[in-house]
């Protein structure tokens, strides 16, 4: 894969992932939830809400975006950004489909974990 700085995993076939929906994979940094929308893109975002740390996994995809099912906060799936008014950011993890395959790169894009909460 490319990049020498990032590890990848791969965890699975696109249809692992259900349309609108979730599935959460363990990682070093924490439990990483993949989301995939209505037009089948796949994107990865650490399973913790900004605001107070529920799983963005169990929320409801529409659009670009999770809706967090604690508190309502939306985040967009591509930056991990809240959106407004809404404040806050979700680390966000590289994804690529090669050969069938999904996997996700083991590096952060966004805040490191330890600044979430």
């Amino acid at each position: 894969m490319d990049g020498a700085k990032s590890r990848w995993l791969a965890v699975g076939r696109p249809d692992d992932i259900p349309a609108l929906g979730a599935r959460v994979v363990k990682t070093a940094q924490g439990p990483v939830a993949l989301f995939k929308t209505r037009t089948g893109e796949i994107f990865a975002l650490l399973d913790r809400c900004p605001h107070k740390g529920g799983p963005l996994s169990e929320g409801m995809v529409h659009g670009g975006t999770v809706t967090c099912p604690l508190h309502g906060m939306n985040i967009h799936l591509d930056s991990g950004q809240a959106v407004a008014p809404d404040k806050g950011c979700v680390p966000r993890f590289p994804i690529k489909v090669v050969d069938g395959r999904v996997w996700l790169g083991l590096t952060a894009c966004g805040k490191p974990a330890s600044t979430l909460l």
